[in-house]
């Protein structure tokens, strides 16, 4: 029995150790917490060293520890121009990504696309329609009204002629202030069909796209 015991301290002690050792962190591959510097200089040639340079501080670094590890990585500083273009790409996929969403969300069919495109391509030329018959009344006013101050001054150079009556004027200036913002909104509501017939036709494109359709 006493053999027995003295055998069972033995491996005992023997076994601390090694359960010790395997206790014992093995840490992030440092020495003693000494990290590396890795940088490439302007002529592509690669360093080491405890610390970068200032003139390369900016640049991509790889922090590496004393087994030649790397334990960290730091992306080069961002130009202002470089970062306002990933911003802006960033903008462009999140908008695309809403828009594949609302498209596959909002119809389930070509036709559906295709039957709001028309009723919305209707709804614009009618009112393009309305904005040139009014157009053509402003116009048939103005042709008259000036037809008429030719009786007055300044348009008519007889000295003998009158002045031009103060409604009179104000009545032209009122109607070509009226003929200029009709010619604004049909030129606008032009614009917004032509803008809304591209839209509707890349729907309808990106739409089989999705979808998978010939």
């Amino acid at each position: 029995m006493k053999n027995v015991a003295w055998i069972l301290c033995l491996c005992g002690l023997l076994a601390f150790p090694l359960a010790a050792g395997a206790a014992a962190p093995t840490g992030s591959g440092s020495n003693n917490g000494r990290v590396l510097y890795k940088w490439v200089d302007k002529d592509g040639v690669t360093h080491y060293g405890d610390r970068v340079p200032p003139e390369y501080a900016t640049q991509e670094q790889h922090i590496l520890n004393s087994r030649g590890f790397e334990i960290r990585h730091l992306d080069a500083q961002k130009s202002a121009e470089q970062a306002t273009a990933e911003e802006q790409k960033r903008l462009d996929t999140q908008q695309r990504q809403l828009r594949d969403k609302n498209l596959m969300s909002t119809y389930a069919s070509v036709q559906e696309i295709e039957r709001l495109r028309d009723q919305r391509l209707t709804l614009l030329a009618d009112q393009i329609k309305v904005t040139n018959q009014f157009l053509e009344t402003l116009n048939g006013r103005m042709k008259k009204m000036r037809a008429d101050s030719m009786r007055f001054k300044p348009y008519n150079s007889d000295p003998k002629a009158p002045s031009m009556p103060d409604q009179m004027a104000e009545d032209l200036v009122r109607l070509s202030t009226d003929m200029r913002t009709q010619e604004q909104n049909l030129k606008q509501k032009r614009s917004e069909e032509a803008t809304m017939s591209i839209q509707f036709e890349s729907d309808i494109d990106r739409f089989k796209e999705l979808k998978h359709i010939q």
